[in-house]
């Protein structure tokens, strides 16, 4: 019998791939199982874990409620809750690392064991002896490299799993933002700065420049996409939000500069099959202001689309929280408190018990508590201020003004007082909680309650008028609101009494703001007008912008920072 020499090395090859592929499969399938174990392990002790720690907290909710001036017991607390929020974080990231591993050792498995079938089917009859030990020569060379093969694959994914964070309790701090509220006072956060009250760490603010002449104008950038997003600045950068159509941006701007140094996109949420987004064109779908706690940053859009982005635009994660059922587009806020974002999520009517406050972890992106908020759709944002000791988050929505315990989430107090479409938001100041009723009248709220504080709380309204839109400020003595038509009044802390009113002659949605004993007033034309803070009223002086506003300012050392309709604009001395 002759036998064809040319088939020698077609044989030899097919021969030595089959037994490759035998190799790949079982050094996939022995990956999978260590894979799966370890996997188990993971969610043994992260039961285990999460049941005890739980417990413990558990423990310690009871004992606080028992002793809340307790600050022993507050700060145990916290510190368990960012050990408990550190372990659950690392865990889920193991499972889900670990889950695309074990897919993908699975994938290979079963295209190996395939091909290797594929294979053995088209073997060839065994030829003489000598072409025999040629081939098993082949098959021996073709094994060594299936198995090197399988090796580096089982090396990758060891290595993969060794490269997840481990999880190191005394060093949990270096995983919460260092951010203090005295670090947090130096920058401007959030919306209307360090505790949304409007107050600048700085005295040395313009108080005249021009922008038809560029007077006073340092720099100016122009924004790609429209929005009425307030800029939010920390050192040396300026971040805004924009959208368009399908189009949701962050930006992030050099503050010294004002170039843009990165875009950074955001996925847009699609509404359910027969719905349609229905958002008010003033409104628009990047209303909501942003947070930064000095690492990362953070915005929301009109889609309910919330991303999270470092220093430098990586997109860090993202998290569609369902586009809200709102009746103008969403838009209230976020508001920041250590390392979690606060979302005042309301929406629907109350009876449709949508609505919700919730707090996310911005390292992660995971819900670290949620609270059911007895109130309809509403447009006002939550504020993260200390009262009396505490850290607590005020919050504004038809008929409540509620207060809740920012580690927790638990309620405080609340005030039945409101009524009609809340957007402005609630303003503290020497034990008083500031808040509005639109197109009614000014109303305030002694913070040092517990439960509901309807009758018992509330220290005296001004029943004058009322702004929707923009939020009131106050100091120790007075308290001021803006209307939209551009009515300001101020009024005594300690009564109510009407200390001045008057008629600006502009309209204005931006917040007003305190610099030393001077208001900042922006107008919707994007006039400034400077008054002095106090019992009477003095018009110090206006500016003029020549750019309509929508947004409130941002006030850093010596500049301030405003967005206008199309451009964001940097005002301060050329020194």
């Amino acid at each position: 019998m002759e036998f064809d020499t040319h088939d020698k090395p077609r044989k030899a090859s097919a021969a030595g791939m089959y037994h490759t592929c035998l190799a790949t499969a079982g050094v996939a399938a022995v990956f999978s199982v260590v894979l799966t174990v370890i996997l188990l392990v993971n969610m043994a002790q992260r039961r285990i874990g999460d049941v005890q720690l739980e417990a413990r907290l558990d423990n310690l909710k009871v004992q606080i409620r028992a002793n809340p001036d307790d600050k022993a017991l507050i700060e145990q607390y916290r510190n368990l809750d960012m050990e408990f929020r550190a372990g659950r974080m690392y865990r889920l990231g193991a499972l889900r690392h670990g889950g695309w591993l074990l897919l993908g050792a699975v994938i290979v498995m079963l295209i190996a064991l395939k091909a290797a079938a594929t294979m053995n089917k088209a073997l060839p009859a065994p030829g003489p002896q000598q072409d025999r030990r040629l081939q098993q020569i082949s098959d021996a060379r073709f094994a060594r490299k299936g198995i090197l093969v399988g090796i580096a694959v089982l090396a990758l994914g060891t290595s993969i799993l060794a490269l997840l964070p481990r999880v190191r309790f005394g060093a949990a701090d270096e995983e919460v933002p260092a951010s203090t509220w005295e670090q947090m006072g130096r920058h401007w956060p959030c919306f209307r700065g360090p505790g949304a009250a409007a107050t600048s760490a700085y005295d040395n603010i313009l108080t005249e420049w021009d922008g038809p002449s560029d007077k006073g104008i340092l720099w100016k950038t122009a924004v790609p996409l429209p929005g009425n997003s307030s800029p939010v600045v920390w050192g040396d950068r300026v971040f805004l939000s924009g959208g368009k159509d399908d189009r949701l941006e962050v930006y992030g701007f050099d503050a010294a500069t004002g170039q843009l140094l990165w875009t950074g996109p955001v996925t847009k949420s699609q509404p359910k099959p027969g719905r349609r987004l229905d958002i008010m064109e003033d409104t628009g779908l990047a209303s909501p202001t942003l947070v930064t706690d000095g690492r990362r940053v953070c915005a929301i859009f009109a889609t309910g689309d919330l991303a999270c982005f470092d220093f430098n635009g990586r997109r860090l994660w993202t998290l569609a929280l369902g586009i809200p059922d709102s009746v103008y587009g969403y838009a209230s806020s976020l508001a920041i408190y250590k390392n979690l974002v606060i979302v005042q999520f309301d929406q629907g009517m109350a009876e449709d018990e949508l609505s919700k406050l919730i707090a996310i972890d911005i390292i992660s992106g995971l819900p670290a508590w949620e609270t059911k908020r007895p109130v309809p759709n509403s447009w006002s944002s939550p504020i993260v201020t200390t009262v009396a000791g505490r850290d607590v988050i005020i919050t504004c929505g038809d008929p409540w003004v509620i207060t809740y315990d920012a580690a927790t989430g638990d309620e405080i107090w609340r005030a039945e007082c409101l009524s009609g479409d809340v957007c402005p938001l609630p303003y503290y100041a020497a034990g008083k909680v500031y808040v509005i009723e639109p197109y009614t009248r000014l109303i305030a709220i002694n913070a040092d309650g517990a439960g509901n504080v309807t009758e018992t709380h509330i220290a005296w309204a001004a029943d004058d008028f009322g702004p929707d839109v923009c939020g009131p400020i106050a100091a120790d003595d007075w308290a001021l609101m803006l209307a939209s038509e551009g009515t300001a009044a101020c009024y005594k802390a300690a009564d109510g009494s009407r200390l001045w009113e008057h008629e600006m002659d502009k309209d204005f949605l931006a917040s007003p703001s305190l610099v030393g004993d001077k208001l900042y007033l922006l107008s919707r034309r994007g006039t400034m007008f400077i008054v002095q803070a106090g019992a009477e009223f003095k018009l110090l002086g206006q500016s003029e912008l020549g750019e309509n506003c929508y947004a409130s300012p941002a006030f850093m050392d010596g500049r301030i920072y405003l967005r206008g309709e199309k451009n964001l604009y940097c005002i301060g001395n050329a020194d």
